[in-house]
């Protein structure tokens, strides 16, 4: 399998409509997808040989999202910007190429700007699963 691009990897938010349709989030430069599985112990003095044993299914599944680019004040921007200051929980769509596609609710955690005086206004945004996420293949 030949390599893929790191701008396909791309951060996708719901309009909020019905039926929904997902826009890109304008101007992303960066994305990292992290998905984390909490494990829970369940060692005890009858575990074989005194090695750590894991409860499987058990623990807690989480994931967090991290995007960078240029603020483009675009309509994913205003949709971002609505959801951050009203609290909500929005749709996300999160393409991972080669791999396939992550849905589900996310909280947007934290919501950055800057910018120097020669150069682009950019953004950040960082997001937490807020709920199950759906993995659809690519296929």
């Amino acid at each position: 399998m030949a390599g893929q691009k790191g701008r396909d990897v791309l951060i996708k938010i719901s309009d909020g409509a019905v039926p929904e349709s997902f826009v890109t989030l304008a101007g992303i430069r960066s994305s990292d997808i992290e998905l984390n599985a909490q494990s829970v112990d369940g060692t005890s003095a009858e575990s074989p040989g005194g090695w750590r044993e894991l409860i499987a299914g058990a623990g807690v599944k989480s994931a967090r999202v991290r995007g960078q680019g240029v603020f483009k004040d675009a309509e994913s921007d205003q949709r971002m910007q609505d959801i951050f200051f009203s609290g909500a929980i929005a749709t996300w769509k999160l393409i991972i190429p080669g791999l396939g596609v992550l849905t589900g609710p996310l909280h947007i955690r934290e919501l950055k700007w800057g910018g120097v005086f020669d150069g682009e206004a950019r953004f950040s945004v960082d997001l937490e699963s807020a709920g199950a996420l759906a993995f659809e293949a690519e296929g």
